[in-house]
């Protein structure tokens, strides 16, 4: 079992910036990747970026150029940066972790873009 817990979201002008943490906790061993989603009121989940235990990104075409993904292999935290953020980027913002095939989720943090 993997524990997710997110946080660094709130209320930011359009342009502004904000850096998302995951938190991962409980059997970390065997995780193959990590990312973010996000989920619009209305709107599927999409994914926003992902990276793989190897450290190799994919991004979104929406956030590429204005997201980073990062992580901290040791502790298995994965971060996000958020840069000139638009409206269109507010959402709830969930980490994931798919580890031997499973997919693991936390609670989801709320950024909300708007001036």
């Amino acid at each position: 079992q993997v524990q997710l817990v997110e946080s660094g979201g709130g209320l930011v002008q359009p342009g502004g910036s904000l850096r998302l943490s995951c938190a991962a906790s409980g059997s970390i061993y065997g995780i193959n990747a990590m990312g973010w989603y996000r989920q619009a009121p209305g709107k599927q989940r999409e994914l926003v970026a992902v990276i793989n235990y190897r450290g190799r990104t994919s991004y979104a075409d929406s956030v590429k150029g204005r997201f980073t993904i990062s992580r901290d292999s040791t502790t298995g935290a994965v971060y996000l940066q958020m840069n000139t953020l638009i409206p269109e980027d507010t959402a709830v913002y969930y980490c994931n972790a798919e580890q031997y095939s499973r997919d693991y989720w936390g609670q989801g943090t709320q950024v909300t873009v708007s001036s």
